[in-house]
């Protein structure tokens, strides 16, 4: 370390420390035109009209004993489900609203759809001769598919802001395949588990048959629908994040049908079983096939899931440069654990209010993680969507200084200091005042005090002409310092 130079920057003083007791500042918020309440209300409307009839139609068909017996054990699964879908989507939660319309749309609208089309069918086939279960094959898993896939494509196209990527595509789609099981699952449990069992011998051998469905359906395989549903979640991923419009519509429709085509697989499996009474079928359909897509699919979105809570590493060194950001803070947001240990350290230096904080600072600085990503893919395309996206910048940048107040000058243990966007420049308590380089691999966040940039000479812009375009080196090796 060097004393500082006689003309180096000025020491510039850390803005005032709010308040133990004072608010921490939000996100902005967005507006609701009325073209968009329109639309909402008439999603809510149907997603309501459909509950009513999936209500009305299993309480008919099941009865009310067998109606609560198989809500009570097609629920006890879905908690453990949506758990798993959220812990992939950890790095930059999505709104909760949304979650749940995807997870509504699945266990209402696509169940709605896909029974009157499947019941159609089954009805159509008996009249012409030929066995029911081929629903199953033939018309189940291109219906069921396409309507649990609608509701995520419909956020796709009304909020393609709100897609980080692949990551994204397999929540969504996901937690719609797990509404769509959930209801399903009671038509079996409810049905052929509980009623059926009543019906020929008794409440104990329902109650037999629940149990044997619960652990055979979804203990074993509860994973399918999700599954499915997963492949198109990836294609809708991918077209979430390219600029190629070809790539937009292939992608999805190609997920689409990787989807339908592994559903009729999985039904056509039993279906040959008990066509030829070889059950040697079931154990290579399963083990052999479905098995191991399984547990790859888990394997992607797992290094998925790291690669992409990595993103912070990949864009925000271009705002270090330009002197909004440091390269500890940085570094400090590319893992959880790194996360963790932030939200730690505001809370001890700055109480509740620090820890809401951080953890809002984290979130604004992943979205303009994305937000720097998408400039970069060149998802813009029109003027007016690259000013909004330069102007959500600009809101994102001055968030996140707003949020870095709450614990900047806090910790007596840190020196105080400015980062000029190349070098640190520290003051200790003698008086000192001392020039420190980035390190290679930074691992702790020093809370520093941001030197201010110099005004743009054009609008919402941070650095020269040019600047938007392929991304510079790293300030550090990527990936250094876990």
């Amino acid at each position: 370390m060097a004393d500082t130079p006689p003309g180096g920057p000025p020491l510039t003083p850390a803005p005032a420390v709010p308040s133990p007791d004072a608010a921490a500042p939000r996100m902005p918020l967005r507006r609701l035109g009325w073209r968009r309440v329109l639309v909402l209300a008439g999603v809510v409307l149907l997603i309501a009209a459909c509950a009513v009839y999936m209500l009305y139609t299993l309480g008919s068909n099941l009865g009310l004993d067998a109606l609560l017996v198989g809500v009570t054990a097609a629920i006890l699964p879905v908690p453990v489900l949506v758990a798993c879908f959220l812990w992939l989507d950890r790095y930059e939660p999505e709104p909760l609203k949304y979650l749940i319309f995807c997870f509504a749309w699945g266990a209402f609208v696509s169940t709605a759809a896909s029974l009157t089309v499947n019941n159609t069918f089954a009805a159509l086939f008996k009249d012409w001769g030929v066995s029911s279960s081929l629903t199953g094959v033939l018309v189940a898993p291109f219906i069921e598919e396409l309507t649990k896939a609608l509701g995520p494509i419909l956020l796709l196209i009304f909020r393609r802001k709100e897609w980080s990527g692949i990551t994204d595509g397999l929540v969504y789609c996901g937690l719609s395949a797990v509404g769509f099981a959930m209801v399903e699952n009671i038509l079996y449990l409810g049905g052929l588990g509980y009623a059926s069992g009543v019906d020929q011998w008794g409440p104990a051998t329902g109650v037999r048959n629940v149990i044997v469905i619960f652990i055979s359906r979804i203990l074993f395989f509860g994973f399918a629908h999700p599954l499915f549903t997963s492949m198109t979640g990836v294609g809708l991923g991918i077209a979430a994040r390219t600029a190629d419009r070809r790539v937009r519509v292939l992608a999805p429709v190609a997920g689409l049908l990787l989807a339908m085509m592994l559903h009729g697989t999985w039904n056509l499996i039993p279906t040959l079983v008990q066509a030829t009474g070889q059950a040697v079928i079931f154990f290579y359909g399963m083990v052999a096939v479905m098995v191991p897509i399984f547990f790859g699919m888990v394997g992607f979105a797992v290094w998925l899931r790291a690669w992409e809570g990595r993103l912070t590493e990949r864009t925000l060194p271009d705002y270090v440069r330009a002197g909004w950001l440091s390269p500890p803070e940085v570094a400090a947001l590319g893992s959880l654990g790194r996360r963790h240990a932030a939200r730690t350290w505001a809370r001890r230096v700055g109480g509740d209010a620090g820890l809401r904080a951080m953890r809002g600072y984290q979130f604004a600085a992943t979205r303009l993680a994305l937000l720097r990503d998408g400039m970069r893919r060149g998802l813009d395309r029109k003027p007016a969507e690259r000013e909004n996206t330069l102007r959500e910048e600009r809101q994102l940048l001055e968030t996140i200084a707003a949020y870095r107040s709450f614990f900047v000058g806090r910790d007596p243990q840190t020196p105080v200091g400015v980062w000029d966007g190349q070098r640190y420049h520290l003051r200790f308590p003698d008086g000192t005042q001392r020039v420190v380089d980035a390190p290679d691999s930074p691992v702790v966040p020093i809370p520093v005090v941001l030197a201010p940039p110099p005004p743009p000479a054009y609008p919402a812009g941070y650095g020269p002409p040019g600047w938007y375009g392929p991304r510079p080196a790293a300030p550090w090796p990527p990936g250094g310092g876990r």
